[in-house]
């Protein structure tokens, strides 16, 4: 298979989507990849994460993990976007990176890759479809191939939607059904991509 560089870019306030990050590194690890596991800068003030214990024990727990740049974009051939849903968009931090890389798009650095995203959300039907389906619009802009789940994995035992991962927090944290789905979702874009780069080198 030919060689693959997959991105696990990521927001995490308190660990949900972190777990599924890991998951989907995992994954793409076991398809042959060479993976970057990256968390988005937080943005929130102190005041608001002190408020929240778990919000500021997860940020400690979490120090080791390398923070996004542009850069990991442009080496990557498979990019996986993870975020909690807010308001039915993807977060202010996720976004906020998203928002500096116009010169990249410019540059048309961004066309051509594989984009999939994983989410979750504090309730049952809090717009998990409607915020992978938010970040759809930005893959469109840079030129991207979506690839997502679909109903192609034969043991996802109905977990998640044909859209991405998704998990609903109220549940705890994400269980082994869940980062499954993350794991098998990951592997998935990485097949893809080296089938694209494959044919690449034919044309």
């Amino acid at each position: 298979m030919e060689a693959v560089n997959a991105a696990i870019i990521y927001y995490s306030a308190t660990g949900a989507v972190h777990s599924m990050a890991r998951a989907a590194a995992e994954g793409a690890e076991k398809a042959g990849a060479r993976v970057r596991l990256r968390k988005v800068p937080e943005l929130a003030p102190p005041a608001a994460i002190d408020a929240k214990p778990a919000w500021a024990r997860h940020i400690q727990d979490t120090a080791d993990v390398a923070e996004a740049a542009l850069e990991d974009l442009e080496w990557a051939d498979a990019v996986l976007f993870g975020t909690p849903t807010r308001f039915g968009n993807p977060s202010m931090q996720l976004k906020a990176f998203i928002d500096t890389t116009g010169g990249l798009w410019r540059q048309n650095k961004l066309a051509d890759k594989v984009y999939s995203v994983f989410t979750s959300t504090g309730s049952a039907h809090g717009g998990h479809e409607s915020t992978i389906l938010a970040l759809g619009n930005v893959f469109y802009h840079w030129g991207g191939v979506i690839v997502p789940p679909g109903y192609t994995d034969p043991g996802r035992n109905g977990v998640g939607n044909p859209y991405g991962t998704s998990h609903w927090a109220a549940d705890g944290p994400p269980g082994e059904a869940v980062l499954d789905c993350a794991n098998y979702q990951a592997r998935r874009a990485v097949v893809v991509a080296a089938a694209l780069k494959a044919g690449r080198r034919t044309l």
